[in-house]
């Protein structure tokens, strides 16, 4: 299970892992009141990315759409995400004022897709014609 939450609200309990993923450390918060398991700011847009969504010049949607194609050539940096979110709660922190339209919810609709496409079956096709 994948939650967000931001950083600025307290953790639970019912967090599990906790992990932030921005690339920037949230302002006026201390590292003791976060309770992270760890910060991965790899995983983060990147700053020019992030500085074009921040100032308006690109909408969430094309935002989203370049956000995801920087997952999509770095497996490395969200790959080890994907056991804590299929063993147990996953929770992204991220700082953004906005609870909708961020990269956390960005990242959680990309994790849970290759969580799907881990779990699904081989083709039957692959297994055609082996007996």
């Amino acid at each position: 299970m994948i939650r967000c939450r931001r950083a600025y609200d307290p953790p639970t309990p019912a967090d599990g892992q906790r992990v932030l993923v921005d690339r920037l450390w949230p302002r006026n918060c201390r590292k003791e009141s976060l309770k992270l398991d760890e910060w991965r700011r790899e995983v983060a847009p990147s700053t020019a990315l992030r500085q074009a969504f921040k100032t308006g010049a690109l909408s969430f949607d094309e935002f989203r759409q370049r956000y995801r194609s920087e997952l999509a050539a770095h497996p490395e940096h969200w790959w080890a995400l994907l056991d804590p979110a299929e063993k147990g709660v996953l929770t992204l922190v991220y700082a953004a004022r906005d609870e909708q339209l961020n990269n956390a919810q960005v990242l959680a609709e990309w994790l849970e897709e290759a969580l799907e496409r881990r779990d699904a079956p081989s083709s039957p096709t692959c297994l055609a014609g082996k007996s």
